[in-house]
């Protein structure tokens, strides 16, 4: 098949961004289609006025050239996927969006014979009067079909564009827009769909629109032209064959790639002892659903995620090396050299693996709890701020009276990161995490940590004047900041769940926290952080730390107290 002898001539990656460009142009289609549909809640001649932009759009030399070699590309490139996938276990989403999108041509040939081919063959007019007078008069069942193939398409639409979107870090804040308009668009388009064929079913329309026009309409369908009739029908027998033709010789070959493995057979086995034998060329993710073996793959599959990655346990000498997708997301985690992604990893040999991110199957779960989500990966800011000398600044004081000067810090905290943009993550003892840029850019999010530590820092030293007569000793907070790439998600057990991060990230923001208290400063920020906030650091003092697990000193910016309370207005004095 020329689809699958693609795959020596170009990357993955130039075949994925090839499905998706195609399917982003079909996409567009369909949205300016429907939208015009919806015209026709107002009027025929409103959804007619509309479809004369639509059509200068579409059916000109670059629009058709532009559209059916997306629709030739995108279809070859899932029957290819199609043949690629080992097995045919897979999540609901992905399942769904397969099955819908092999549907989909067989339910829209005769609408695309009957709009642009008999237009072009035949002059047949294909205007939106002709044509609902056809769908919604002449023949019912072909209207509703109609229907159906239009939730089709937008339905394999919409879930291809949000598992295109659904891990950039501004998704999340328009989501729910994004979802209203899913939903809204159709329901608009059928309904416009429904009032111009009631508009046309009844019987003074014809009084109402230009009598030799309706009539010419009824008079030049190609069904009432013998020869147009045989060459539309051996139209449709070419179309419905060659994709019929085309889906028997993908299962064909899988069938026979299937026969022919059953002696060519690999075994990878986990941890908790399973044992799976699969044919060689399945990747380790295929393995562990078709044997039912529980593993994150939170991007579905296609390497933009680590969620899946896998410790190798045996010889991993004759493994293939990893593709240039592989490497980079391996290198953005900075893997160990054994580590390898799932789904992408195609063993040779028997091979032992450990998912490093586990998952646990439903039936460990308490009852009314849904599993722990792996998260998604993220770059965030990461705030951690511990009261210094806490033990000795309390071990004299009654347990009430700690419990009081708790709640006023924390207090504090709170206020101070949810003002700024940020969200509290958890206190710990006396010490708070705290998380920004969930929801926006890295720049906002270190200029909102910045904020936020300025401002504990301010109220800590209104507490400590307050209270200065019931302490022993002043009242001194110690904060560090630090931004990266992080694992943000729901994680916990049964009912005692809550969003949280973890990483390399999260460590070192710990770590900058202690390295303040060592330098007796209010704030350490790295530089980072300081870069993307555009802070003056000027005055600040620069200084090189080590991290535990890195190689290279972290070049950092301490701040002592007074320097800290002026950052809240922009200024280093």
């Amino acid at each position: 098949m020329a689809t699958v002898a693609a795959t020596g001539i170009f990357s993955e990656r130039s075949i994925r961004r090839a499905r998706l460009g195609s399917g982003l142009v079909m996409f567009l289609f369909v949205l300016l289609h429907l939208s015009n549909h919806a015209l026709g809640l107002i009027s025929v001649s409103a959804a007619d006025d509309g479809r004369r932009i639509f059509l200068a759009i579409w059916r000109n030399p670059v629009g058709t050239f532009v559209f059916y070699t997306a629709v030739f590309v995108h279809i070859c490139l899932v029957l290819r996927s199609v043949y690629k996938r080992r097995s045919l276990v897979m999540p609901a989403a992905e399942m769904a969006q397969m099955v819908l999108g092999l549907a989909i041509p067989l339910l829209l040939m005769d609408h695309v014979i009957g709009t642009r081919i008999a237009h072009t063959l035949f002059h047949y007019r294909d205007d939106y009067e002709t044509i609902v007078r056809l769908l919604w008069v002449t023949s019912p069942g072909a209207g509703w079909r109609q229907v159906v193939a239009l939730l089709f398409v937008w339905t394999h639409g919409c879930i291809g564009l949000h598992f295109w979107l659904r891990y950039r870090p501004w998704y999340d804040r328009v989501a729910a827009m994004l979802l209203a308009v899913a939903i809204l668009l159709p329901v608009l388009a059928i309904l416009g769909f429904i009032e111009m064929g009631r508009t046309i079913a009844e019987p003074a329309y014809e009084g109402m629109v230009n009598t030799d026009r309706y009539r010419d309409n009824l008079n030049t369908r190609y069904y009432s032209n013998p020869e147009a009739q045989q060459t539309i029908a051996m139209i449709r027998a070419g179309l419905y064959g060659s994709f019929s033709a085309a889906l028997l010789i993908v299962v064909g070959a899988r069938t026979l790639r299937r026969w022919r493995e059953r002696v060519d057979q690999i075994t990878v086995r986990y941890p908790g002892g399973e044992a799976i034998s699969v044919p060689r060329g399945f990747t380790v993710l295929e393995a562990s659903r078709l044997g039912g073996v529980p593993h994150y793959s939170v991007c579905g599959g296609k390497g933009q995620c680590s969620t899946c990655r896998v410790q190798i346990l045996s010889d991993d000498n004759d493994l293939p090396p990893p593709d240039k997708l592989e490497q980079s997301t391996l290198k953005r985690i900075k893997a160990a050299s054994d580590v390898r992604l799932a789904c992408q990893l195609r063993p040779t040999h028997d091979i032992t693996v450990a998912p490093l991110l586990v998952a646990a199957p439903e039936n460990t779960l308490p009852p009314n709890t849904q599993e722990t989500s792996p998260g998604r990966e993220r770059e965030i800011t990461v705030l951690f701020c511990d009261i210094r000398h806490f033990t000795s600044l309390t071990e004299t004081r009654l347990p009430f009276d700690i419990v009081f000067l708790l709640n006023r810090y924390f207090a504090l905290v709170g206020n101070a990161v949810e003002k700024a943009g940020g969200r509290i993550d958890k206190f710990i003892g006396d010490g708070a995490m705290a998380l920004f840029g969930i929801g926006n850019s890295a720049e906002d999010a270190c200029r909102q940590a910045i904020e936020a530590a300025a401002t504990i820092v301010r109220d800590i030293a209104k507490l400590d004047a307050e209270l200065r007569d019931e302490l022993i000793m002043p009242l001194h907070i110690a904060i560090g900041i630090h931004t990266g790439p992080a694992v943000v998600g729901t994680l916990g057990y049964g009912r005692t769940r809550s969003v949280t991060a973890i990483g390399d990230t999260v460590n070192v923001a710990s770590r900058l926290e202690t390295a303040a208290k060592e330098f007796n400063a209010a704030i350490v920020i790295s530089d980072a952080v300081a870069s993307l906030a555009g802070a003056d650091t000027t005055h600040a003092e620069s200084r090189e730390i080590s991290v535990r697990g890195r190689a290279l000193p972290l070049k950092v910016y301490v701040i002592s107290s007074d320097k800290a309370v002026n950052l809240i207005e922009g200024k280093d004095r």
